[in-house]
This record gives C-alpha cells, sequence and structure tokens, in this order.
C-alpha cells in the first residue's frame, strides 16, 4: 500500500495523449481472469501446542517466506540487459502496467530484505537504495531531493504503439521517469516512504549516503508540504506540472510521524521533533475518539473528509504510534471493514473451494455497485475482495499490539495470505519470465473497489509481498 492514500484521488502528471494517466495504485487490468495452481497441502499456520503440527506450520511458513523473497528477487532481476543500477517492478506483467516500479513498493522491498537479515537481503536493499538515490540525483527536471511516483525499469511498447526503449538509466543517464502513465508527480506518502527506506539502511549499514539523501527527501517535504491551515499537518505534495495538490493525507502525516522521528534520532537535530509532532498533531484533529477509527484527511486543510474510511489510517497510525489510547483503529478495521472472499460470493474470481479472509481497502468498497466496472473497460467488483496488502498491515498490527487474542487473529491473516500466494496469480510473469512457481503476493483475491476512483486485482505485487514478508517476522517498518 502506498503512500497515496489521500483524501480525493488526483493524476499525478499530465498523461495527454499517452494513455490513461493513474494514481499509484490504479492498475489497467488486462485480462483478469488469473489461472490457479494446483498446490496441495498448504494451508494456514495455526500454533497448535507442541510436537509435529507446531513444526509443520513453522515449516509452511518458512517455505512462504522464502517463495516471497524469490519473488521480490525476481522482479528486482527481470531486466538483466538493462544495467546494473534497478528498481524492481511492482507488478505482475498481466497488470498492463508494463516495467513500471513505483517508488513506495521499492521503498517497502528494501525493508522486507533488511527484514530477512540475511547477506542476499542486505546487498538488494543496498542496490534498491542506490537506485533511489540515483533517481533522486539524475532527475530529467529538477535537482530539489524530489522522487517521481514511479519510473520504468525495462524497455517495453506502449498500447499507443510507442517505444519505451530504456531501462531504469536512460540513454542520456537520467532516471526513466514513468511518462506514459502521468507517473510523474511526487507525492508526500512516497518520499516519505523512500526516506524511511533509506533511513533504514543508514543505520543498518552506518553509510552516510543513504542518511543524506533521506535528509534531503526530509527537507523536500517541509518546503513543500508544510501547511498553516487549520487542521495542520502536512499537504499531498505536488503533480506533474509540479502544482500543489490540495489535499491533507492522514496516511502521509502517519508516514511523517515515523520519519521524521528517525531523521530526529539519526542526525540529532531537534528541528525533526518539531516536524514530527506538527504531523503527529494532524493525526489527532483526525481520530474520532467516540468510534475509535481515524479519518482519511482533509480536502481543503478545514474541514475533515469523513467518507470513505480507509483501512491503512487504522493500521498505519498504531505501527507510527504504537499508542493504547489509539489501539481500537486496529478492532474498527478487523470489524467495519472485514472480507471473506470465495467463490459464490457475486463477481468473485476465487476458484472454487478456496476461501480467503482478511480486510477491505475501505468502507467503500463493502457497499460498491456490484453491477457496473470498477472504471471503463475494467471487471464487475467483489464487495468482499480481499486486499491483501491491507490484511498484512493488520496482522502486523494485531502481532505489535499483543492483546488477548491477537496472535491467534494475526496468524489466521497471515495463513490466508499465504495460501492466496499458493493458488492466486498462477502463469504470471515479469518481464516476460516466468517468475518462481508459487511466490509472490496478489494485490486482491477478486477485483475490489477502493472508493477512491480505482481498483485492485488479483496480480502479484512487490508491495503486498513485501508487507506480508515484514508482518511474517514482526518488522515493524513504521518504528521510529
Amino acid at each position: 500500500m502506498n503512500g497515496m492514500t489521500g483524501v480525493t484521488r488526483t493524476t499525478d502528471g499530465q498523461g495527454r495523449g499517452r494513455g490513461p494517466a493513474l494514481s499509484r495504485r490504479a492498475l489497467l487490468g488486462a485480462g483478469l481472469g488469473a489461472a490457479v495452481l494446483t498446490a496441495a497441502g498448504v494451508g494456514p499456520a495455526h500454533a497448535d501446542g507442541a510436537g509435529a503440527g507446531e513444526v509443520g506450520a513453522h515449516a509452511r511458513a518458512a517455505s512462504a517466506q522464502r517463495r516471497g523473497h524469490a519473488f521480490l528477487a525476481a522482479a528486482m532481476d527481470a531486466y538483466p540487459d538493462h544495467g546494473g543500477i534497478r528498481l524492481a517492478q511492482s507488478y505482475a506483467d498481466q497488470a498492463g502496467l508494463f516495467s513500471t516500479a513505483f517508488t513506495y513498493d521499492n521503498a517497502l522491498a528494501v525493508l522486507a530484505h533488511l527484514a530477512a537479515r540475511t547477506a542476499d537481503g542486505r546487498a538488494r536493499a543496498v542496490a534498491l537504495g542506490d537506485a533511489l538515490l540515483y533517481a533522486q540525483e539524475h532527475d530529467p527536471a529538477h535537482d530539489d531531493g524530489r522522487l517521481r511516483q514511479a519510473y520504468n525499469v525495462g524497455p517495453y511498447t506502449f498500447y499507443d504503439g510507442s517505444l519505451q526503449p530504456d531501462g531504469f538509466v536512460r540513454a542520456d543517464g537520467s532516471a526513466n521517469v514513468g511518462t506514459q502513465f502521468g507517473f510523474t508527480g511526487t507525492a508526500v506518502g512516497d518520499m516519505a516512504w523512500a526516506g524511511i527506506a533509506l533511513s533504514a539502511l543508514a543505520g543498518r549499514t552506518g553509510q552516510r549516503r543513504f542518511l543524506a539523501g533521506a535528509v534531503r527527501i526530509g527537507e523536500w517535504i517541509e518546503r513543500n508540504g508544510r501547511t498553516d491551515e487549520p487542521l495542520g499537518g502536512y499537504k499531498f505534495g505536488v503533480d506533474g506540472a509540479n502544482q500543489k495538490l490540495p489535499f491533507t493525507s492522514t496516511e502521509h502525516n502517519t508516514d511523517l510521524v515515523c520519519l521524521f522521528g528517525r531523521l530526529a534520532r539519526l542526525t540529532g537535530d531537534g528541528v525533526w521533533l518539531e516536524r514530527r509532532a506538527r504531523a503527529r498533531g494532524f493525526l489527532q484533529n483526525m481520530c474520532e475518539a467516540d468510534g475509535g477509527f481515524f479519518y482519511t484527511g482533509t480536502n481543503d486543510g478545514v474541514t475533515v473528509n469523513k467518507s470513505p474510511i480507509p483501512a491503512d489510517t487504522q493500521t498505519w497510525t498504531y505501527l507510527a504510534l504504537g499508542s493504547r489510547t489509539h489501539a481500537r483503529s486496529l478492532d474498527w478495521a478487523a470489524r467495519e471493514l472485514a472480507a471473506l472472499d470465495h467463490a459464490e460470493r457475486r463477481n468473485s474470481t476465487v476458484p472454487a473451494g478456496q476461501s480467503y479472509e482478511g480486510v477491505t481497502f475501505s468502507s467503500a468498497g463493502l457497499v460498491a455497485n456490484e453491477d457496473a466496472p470498477i472504471a471503463e473497460g475494467r471487471p464487475k467488483p467483489d464487495r468482499n475482495g480481499v486486499w491483501f496488502e491491507g490484511t498484512a498491515h493488520l496482522a502486523l498490527a494485531l502481532r505489535e499490539r499483543h492483546g488477548r487474542g491477537d496472535e491467534a487473529r494475526a496468524r489466521r491473516l497471515l495463513g490466508s495470505i499465504e495460501r492466496a500466494q499458493d493458488l492466486l496469480g498462477g502463469g504470471q510473469t515479469v518481464g516476460g519470465r516466468a517468475l518462481p512457481e508459487r511466490s509472490g503476493v496478489v494485490s486482491a483475491s477478486s477485483p475490489l473497489d477502493t472508493g477512491f476512483g480505482f481498483g485492485y486485482y488479483p496480480y502479484r505485487h512487490l508491495g503486498a509481498t513485501a508487507w506480508y514478508l515484514m508482518a511474517a517476522v514482526r518488522a515493524n517498518p513504521l518504528r521510529a
């Protein structure tokens, strides 16, 4: 899930005459019907005491994690003929986004690689971190520390027949910004996640270049996002024409609580604590104390936007704040956004005999119009489609809270994600290459409507897989 959950979904960039200009999460969804792998004997990991059952559950979980990391590696290595400086492709080819590498997804991949605590994971995290720094230092139009929403990492022919011939580094040495889809804007949330990833690399490796890149990101956000509007906080960012966007996002300010806290610790500069307090103050203004949940943000800096209510503003706030005062947000998400998808549901694409539990993206998804496509040319939504990225957020947050019943619930959710990795998204490719068998978690069990102008579909996804891997090993990326 990105740092792009805001208040009103807008197009970052121009995209004129180049096909649809989409938000980070919007997928083209070219040909939904995903083939299904027939993997037998894989189910949720249940702690059933000592003995063979527990050993078997641990073995299944370990296998699922190895396959998740295999997907991250395949997405990173998909274009070996296009240079060693590279980011990872975000979605399987079947999503129709070609070689798009979203900044948010790659930041998550860095954090998931570090969470593995292996030599290969560390090397891959460093390589991705260096690619983010390269993008920051070789933007084709700006030299102010920004990163764009997404980049191209391999060649393709676009829908209008035009050729995109380059890898991540273009022939002129500039970073290959994702202009074909209009992924040219810069969002505070995406920037914050990149800063979190770079700060994690700085802490793990001691290399000053990563901290310097994270500080540049923090300073860009301060210059371009800070607002003195009544609700406070930091605003959404800029579009592809470098025009500031008027919205302020709970999700983005949650990310900043972590980033600014990390920068305060790593630099010793107290200015970051003041900035962290500003972002945290916005979260307080978005909290519905009676209901125990957080609203999505504001369109104008004055009025709270009360609908739809997304899952990530409930889970990420707990992961970032660790506050018992706000711990009820997890119960709200688990209760009010619960989804159970199976073949008998209307518009479900889950094969017969399978079922998946978790949460949907937002309150709007549960009341989506099941008679109309999510967008033109897209399939009709399943109101109970499971959003696996958000389901992983919730599992991790429950493990962090560690209240009565939280671990058992988290394990059920993780088991659902592991079954999805086994059984959904079979036959998909990255860069035209077959993915390792049963590797990578799909975005959603069935097409689901987020309520923010786009949908999620059953395509294997870097971000969903990274969140699963972090939840599986209890690695909280939002802890400052």
